[in-house]
């Protein structure tokens, strides 16, 4: 299904109010935040594919199971990419 293109048009970055952009994550990465957020999925598997990463800050919001996780602490730093 993926992340609703409406949706990404009206969202920004909270820590710096910067455009997003949807990226692909490395399979490693991907791997390391379904374990992250198994525990918040109890009925489901969690689905980490793509990341909403900032054009100013450079930091990169997960998408868990097509939900844009946009919390700063949840944030991937810029070098991770």
């Amino acid at each position: 299904m993926g992340v609703d293109r409406e949706l990404l048009e009206l969202l920004i970055c909270p820590s710096c109010q910067g455009e997003l952009e949807l990226v692909s994550l490395p399979q490693d990465l991907c791997a390391m935040l379904v374990e992250r957020y198994r525990e918040k999925f109890r009925d489901e598997e969690p689905v980490v594919q793509e990341g909403l990463k900032c054009q100013g800050c450079g930091l990169t919001y997960p998408v868990v199971s097509d939900i844009p996780v946009m919390l700063v602490d949840e944030a991937l730093p810029a070098q991770r990419q």
